[in-house]
């Protein structure tokens, strides 16, 4: 992990850089495209393999459908959009032609969140996290930055089965390193503490970070995990988090009726309850606005993620 203030980049170009290189290296990676390919920068996959980029137009079902089928072919197909065409839009196609089928087809998403800013509520999904984690058979991958996203593309190259993978638009802090491993399914302490625990996903991973060293200054020690892969939930440290910090707070750029805060106090729910806050969009739709300035209106900001160990902090110790 690199140290505090982060250098500012972008998901998709580390995206579009994973492609090329994956390409070098499997014949058998593919890349399906609806008519966002520049702007998801998987266009330069397409100009280093034009025999294996396939681009299909405003037609997001028809890409899903596509990708199925040349993953029966045998290939490793990263159908890509924006992540409200990917997943809301192409539900009912993931659901049937995909994850019934079990086919290897990887679905990686920009422009999720709030943060696709001007666009408005319309492009703003933020429910896509509870969708996927909803369909049997699929994983869901949030990565914390442009790094992760690289790694994220490799390990799902390297996985059989279907993946969905969702990232921002907007440039976001590097909080991980090259060095970094990364594992499907394993969650990653970024920082640790002994009075609460802090789990983010995507761009609220540096905000994590940003509240563990405002904790600091008041003598709260805040361990910080980073929650890369939502499906499947690395139960094991969310269970051992539970039991030496006794207070989590998750903190997502999503809805909380059903994004990781519902995943991961449904999971230490059964094990080891303990207190549980949330930070993340609320039951509403989003607006146009610029991202930083929609992340302070909705509360996903690192002083909200304080204002909520506060609040637990009031409700006593639960480590045992």
């Amino acid at each position: 992990m690199t140290a505090g203030p982060w250098k500012m980049e972008s998901q998709r170009s580390y995206f579009g850089r994973a492609l090329v290189d994956l390409g070098r290296r499997n014949p058998n990676v593919v890349v399906v495209g609806a008519d966002t390919t520049e702007s998801l920068k998987s266009i330069d996959f397409g100009k280093a393999f034009p025999d294996r980029f396939f681009q299909l137009g405003i037609a997001e079902p028809n890409m899903i459908s596509v990708a199925a089928g040349l993953a029966a072919a045998g290939k490793i197909p990263f159908a890509t959009t924006y992540s409200v065409f990917g997943s809301a839009h192409t539900y009912n196609v993931i659901r049937q032609n995909v994850a019934y089928t079990n086919l290897n087809v990887k679905i990686f998403c920009s422009h999720a969140g709030l943060t696709v800013g001007p666009d408005g509520a319309t492009h703003q999904i933020n429910e896509d996290i509870g969708l996927m984690r909803g369909i049997p058979r699929m994983t869901v991958l949030v990565p914390a930055d442009g790094p992760e996203t690289a790694r994220a593309a490799e390990a799902a190259a390297g996985m059989k089965g279907p993946i969905y993978c969702r990232f921002s638009r907007t440039n976001v802090p590097t909080v991980t390193s090259d060095q970094d491993g990364f594992a499907i399914g394993k969650a990653r302490t970024l920082r640790d503490g002994s009075d609460v625990t802090l789990i983010g996903c995507g761009l609220m991973v540096a905000r994590c970070l940003e509240a563990a060293q405002a904790l600091e200054r008041e003598r709260v020690s805040a361990r910080v995990i980073n929650l890369s892969t939502v499906k499947p939930l690395d139960l094991p440290m969310i269970d051992r988090a539970a039991r030496e910090t006794g207070r989590i707070v998750t903190a997502e750029e999503h809805t909380v009726v059903h994004g990781i805060g519902a995943a991961v106090a449904a999971a230490i729910a059964v094990n080891h309850p303990v207190p549980v806050a949330m930070v993340g969009v609320q039951d509403v739709f989003g607006e146009s606005g610029e991202a930083e300035e929609l992340l302070r209106k909705y509360g996903l900001t690192a002083e909200k993620i304080v204002d909520a160990v506060h609040d637990l902090l009031k409700r006593g110790d639960r480590r045992k």
